[in-house]
């Protein structure tokens, strides 16, 4: 008791206990110095000279005193604080469905929201993982009237734009091109990025093995290396240590390793390996050097020391203006050439950022309802422990000792929630990964590191302050009123207007979430039903991209695919065969070019007729179920010395034939020295995406434009792992050194173009489940809880003559008033939300009336049968048990 009476007394009654005490010993020794013989004056100066200076022993004493009694007070807190622990686990024990229920909620909240966050540092936050990446830029070229985001650039413009800017301290080049790395084992086709010199040194990446490339090693004739990329390196090359140095044939050519890159993310693209651009045949060929308009070229650039963003799109500008003048032949004024600038991390994150934003804004509603849900439970179960708390604050317990209380146990069920949480969080993780990468390069670097990590304990510590502090307390808890048998005391209505506010709330954000996931989901049937233009089924797509070093002629190619088609059409179990460009949705871009209609002039200021150009060999149109509009398909006899045909899509021919038949037209692309006759007009094919419009398409025969980068599509009967087998080995029938590049059957393809919106809709359903799940919960958790804090009205109203039906429609009833308040209330919301998705959705208007109200059917239905069990039990009620409680 006396320690307790210590660690009670105010901090200035200890001060002036001690000075006392002090003086008190000082006085004591001048008297004993007295009774020796000294003078009062002499005993009091030599008293003071052995005590030293007062007031310095004054603070000390003071000091260690207070230090004492704050170590005592911390002492005291530490073990109050794990009492209440101890306390409030056993309560927890106690109470196994409140405990479990409360849990899984929180770790349901919880770890969505890590999940997310994880996707949202990983892309958007984190840093690029090379030098000072807030300096790097993306330069883009757009021709605005012509409707094209990025021309990209050519090596004159590559040459002018180092030489004539000083905002950026250096300017590189990129871009990728597949070849075929011979040396170790079969043939692999591998993706190459085409680079500058100081392409890494510019972005400021160190190389894992070995270095990057040197100044001049990008000059045309110096001797030919390659860097690794470190996905590449681990395997296909088993990560040998002792890559550095070893040799590859490629174009050709020996080319010698010289390095392995760290593992990072690859923007534009991902590559296996990196070269010089002098080692690229197509880069270094004099007409890529000279020719102004072959733009293929990314570039990306370096902001100078002190330099910003805006002063260097100034410059930029100007440069471009100053081109524009100088080579007015090259840059169409219908066209709108302009050039842009914009940070790469922002480039890298264009793409990703809205979806990642809209995911993370639905994971923090998910979490705000099962928040709303556990302090609804806390509120309930506070009521039943009203006569607990009277009695405890009967017995001397403040207001802030029984709210410690609370928070005790509510910090630990959201400690138990958070690791739950984070145990959801990492299960996920690959889903995540996965579904990331569709958007962005950058989902290698998403992880459950320290910061993410972090952020769900945090999430677990502030959902326990939150939800432990929601049940407010009465100012006055009445002990008789708790204590008597069956007293509703003003804690109870107090609770259960609170519980209905948190039930609307839920409502609300549930509308909200339900409309989200109901828009994705129309968005990803009416994708669905997308006629793509061409019939998948039975269909193969192969990738062959020819050795450029051995196929140098088109009559090499073209005499290359010919074979190819010969050999597998006589495989059983294929019908059709035919080689293209590609095939749709196959993820290639197709060249664009200009045209002029013959006897057609063009208006001042009009731009130019565009299309974009695709090949094909007579049985691709038979082969993908590509219907014939009018006119006639390729035949055999479209070959290279035959006159030049072609075929367009009906885009093409509505475009620039609107009200006259196209075939039998001739138009060209080399200004009048050759004209092409259109002989037939086919069906609109979605070749880049089923949410994007078909483009105006025209097809030459294969056989009188062969690419070396091109494609099979096969029909067949057999097995499409038997196609592929036959496919492959035909190829390296005729060249062991080629190997296919990739095949896939086009159901596949097609499922794939889906798989971006059907992800997007299936996490925003996941989110939208657990909301209307954990709400129906609470709603049915609050009329429970109404009945029973009612049952004495009830029974009164019974015994007055009051019908079953009555009963059961009065609970109905206020059960559905909360759901109608939140849905009017989430409305609201779900408009805003709505505009904010605007560019996710396809083929439905954000304010979708069927939506909305199939929305606030399902809520209700949902409301409905979650009133509908307490609502029978209060119906059930025997007036004569009501009474009698009262």
């Amino acid at each position: 008791m006396r320690r307790l009476f210590r660690l009670s007394r105010p901090a200035s009654e200890v001060s002036r206990d001690l000075s006392s005490e002090l003086h008190f010993h000082l006085e004591m020794r001048t008297q004993e110095l007295v009774a020796s013989g000294l003078s009062p004056e002499a005993a009091r100066s030599a008293a003071l000279r052995a005590f030293g200076d007062v007031a310095q022993v004054e603070r000390e004493c003071r000091g260690i005193s207070e230090r004492r009694v704050r170590a005592r007070e911390r002492q005291a807190y530490m073990r109050g604080l794990v009492q209440d622990l101890r306390y409030a686990l056993r309560t927890l024990r106690k109470s196994p469905g409140f405990t479990f229920i409360v849990v899984l909620t929180l770790a349901l909240g919880i770890g969505a929201n890590t999940a997310i966050f994880s996707m949202v540092r990983g892309v958007l936050l984190r840093p690029l993982p090379y030098r000072d990446p807030g300096q790097l830029v993306f330069l883009r070229q757009p021709a605005t009237r012509a409707g094209v985001l990025n021309a990209q650039f050519s090596v004159p413009e590559l040459t002018d734009y180092r030489a004539q800017t000083r905002a950026l301290s250096g300017i590189v080049e990129y871009h990728s091109m597949p070849f075929i790395l011979l040396g170790r084992g079969e043939p692999r086709r591998v993706q190459t990025g085409v680079v500058s010199a100081n392409f890494f040194d510019l972005l400021g990446v160190t190389p894992a093995l070995g270095r990057t490339f040197r100044p001049g090693e990008d000059a045309i004739g110096a001797e030919p290396v390659l860097v690794l990329s470190y996905g590449f390196w681990k395997t296909q090359l088993g990560g040998d240590p002792s890559i550095v140095g070893k040799t590859f044939t490629m174009n050709d050519h020996v080319h010698t390793v010289i390095g392995v890159l760290p593992p990072i993310p690859q923007y534009p693209g991902e590559n296996d390996i990196y070269m010089p651009s002098s080692a690229c045949p197509f880069r270094s060929s004099e007409q890529m050097i000279n020719g102004r308009q072959m733009r293929m070229l990314t570039l990306f650039g370096r902001l100078a020391p002190g330099v910003t963003a805006s002063q260097a799109q100034t410059e930029l500008d100007a440069v471009a203006k100053r081109l524009h003048t100088e080579y007015p032949g090259d840059y169409h004024q219908d066209q709108g050439f302009g050039i842009v600038a914009t940070p790469l991390q922002a480039q890298l994150t264009a793409q990703a950022r809205p979806t990642l934003l809209l995911l993370l804004g639905t994971a923090a509603f998910v979490l705000l309802i099962a928040c709303a849900n556990v302090a609804n439970l806390s509120l309930a179960r506070l009521v039943r422990r009203e006569r607990e708390m009277a009695l405890r604050a009967a017995l001397g317990a403040d207001r802030g000792r029984l709210v410690r209380q609370l928070l005790a146990e509510g910090l630990l069920l959201a400690g138990a929630g958070a690791v739950a949480g984070l145990a959801l969080a990492w299960a996920g993780l690959g889903l995540l990964t996965t579904f990331a990468a569709r958007f962005t390069p950058r989902s290698g670097e998403i992880a459950l590191d320290a910061p993410v990590l972090l952020f769900g304990l945090g999430l677990g510590v502030f959902t326990g302050l939150l939800f432990g502090l929601l049940p407010a307390l009465p100012t006055r808890v009445g002990l008789a009123a708790a204590l008597k048998d069956g007293g509703a005391t003003t804690g109870s209505s107090q609770s259960l207007r609170a519980r209905a506010g948190l039930v609307v709330a839920q409502v609300a954000v549930s509308v909200v979430l339900l409309v989200g996931a109901g828009l994705m989901l129309r968005t990803v049937l009416a994708l669905q039903s997308v006629d793509p233009g061409f019939d998948p089924e039975q269909v193969l797509g192969a990738k062959i991209d020819l050795n450029f070093s051995k196929y140098t002629s088109n009559e090499l190619v073209q005499e290359f695919h010919q074979r190819l088609r010969e050999r597998l059409a006589a495989q059983p179990g294929i019908q059709m065969v035919a080689s293209s460009r590609g095939y749709p949705l196959d993820g290639r871009r197709a060249f664009g070019f200009d045209f002029q209609i013959e006897r057609r002039q063009r208006d001042p200021g009009q731009v130019r007729p565009q299309a974009d150009f695709q090949a094909a060999s007579p049985d691709y149109f038979r082969a993908l179920g590509i219907p014939l509009v009018t006119g006639r398909l390729f035949t055999d006899q479209d070959g290279p010395k035959a006159p030049s045909v072609a075929i367009i899509s009906q885009a093409m021919a509505r475009r620039y034939w609107p009200s006259e038949n196209p075939v039998g037209q001739r138009v060209t692309t080399d200004s009048g020295e050759t004209w092409t006759t259109i002989v037939g007009i086919v069906g609109d094919v979605h070749q880049y995406g089923l949410d994007a419009a078909p483009v105006d398409e025209m097809y030459l025969p294969f056989d009188q434009v062969p690419l070396r980068e091109g494609a099979l599509v096969l029909r067949g009967s057999a097995e499409a792992a038997t196609l592929v087998r036959r496919v492959k080995e035909e190829v390296l029938a005729l060249d062991p050194d080629q190997p296919l590049a990739g095949a896939r059957p086009l159901v596949e393809v097609r499922g794939e173009s889906l798989a971006a919106p059907r992800l997007t809709a299936t996490l925003l359903g996941i989110f939208a489940g657990l909301a209307l799940v954990i709400t129906a919960a609470g709603l049915a958790g609050l009329m429970a809880f109404s009945v029973s804090q009612r049952t004495q009205e009830i029974g009164v109203r019974m015994a007055l003559g009051a019908a079953r039906s009555e009963v059961l429609g009065m609970i109905l009833r206020q059960g559905l008033r909360l759901v109608c308040i939140g849905l009017a209330v989430g409305a609201v919301g779900a408009l805003l939300l709505s505009r904010l998705m605007a560019g996710l959705l396809f083929g439905i208007r954000p304010h979708d009336a069927a939506t909305f109200a199939l929305t606030a059917l399902l809520l209700l239905f949902i409301a409905t049968m979650a009133c509908l069990v307490p609502a029978r039990r209060a119906a059930t009620v025997d007036p004569m048990v009501a009474l009698r409680s009262t």
